[in-house]
């Protein structure tokens, strides 16, 4: 089960245009065959559309090996179409971290993210509430993550574990400057979900993934 759903075409081709970059940023690269099924519509219309996109900067395109015959084209978002997902005031968070580091030192800047992870802590607590089945925890925590700006969704894996899918880094340049900032994280989602719980990050933005994954399993 997940948080988000694939909607159809709902209007104009602008309205196409954007649900292309969603989709290519929420599911990663995809055949314009694929694309045109989640659209709703043919894979010729997406192939249209990704078109106009590629001539915009914002999508390119590769054929995939293998196979026999016309080859498959795979398209994926460029680094201007990964930028037009916000990326929360990155420049100012960077120059503000290596202000920090660079004026007060180290030690200082450790005790700014102790700080933020004691305040997403109490907020992530107050927002779970009385929602004590595991699975309710999880959804309520990509429904926060949602609103940060992280495009999150959960799924339920065949082996009764979870996913915590995270889409989107607004804060990817600041952890570039900082990595304290996801081990940060890491650490208010065990704390938040439980002692008796197992997070483990398996897929991770600075490791050069293009989304971050939590596995997270009672123990």
């Amino acid at each position: 089960m997940s948080s988000k759903r694939d909607g159809k075409a709902s209007g104009s081709p602008m309205d196409s245009a954007e649900r292309l970059l969603q989709l290519l940023k929420t599911r990663g690269p995809q055949p314009a065959a694929a694309l045109g099924e989640m659209l709703g519509t043919s894979g010729e219309n997406a192939r249209q559309q990704l078109n106009k996109l590629a001539r915009l900067g914002l999508v390119t395109q590769r054929p995939l090996p293998g196979g026999v015959g016309r080859p498959v084209i795979e398209w994926r978002l460029s680094e201007a179409g990964h930028a037009r997902f916000p990326d929360g005031h990155a420049d100012l968070a960077s120059r503000l971290i290596l202000s920090v580091r660079d004026t007060l030192g180290d030690e200082a800047l450790a005790k700014l993210v102790e700080a933020r992870q004691g305040e997403t802590l109490a907020l992530y607590r107050d927002a779970l509430g009385d929602a004590t089945a595991l699975e309710s925890r999880v959804e309520r925590l990509a429904e926060i993550r949602t609103r940060e700006g992280y495009m999150a969704e959960w799924q339920r894996e065949e082996d009764g574990s979870l996913l915590l899918i995270e889409n989107h880094c607004p804060i990817c340049r600041a952890a570039h400057t900082c990595p304290d900032l996801c081990r940060s994280e890491l650490t208010v989602f065990r704390a938040v979900l439980g002692k008796d719980v197992s997070v483990e990050r398996t897929e991770h933005v600075l490791g050069g993934a293009r989304r971050c994954v939590y596995r997270i399993e009672s123990v």
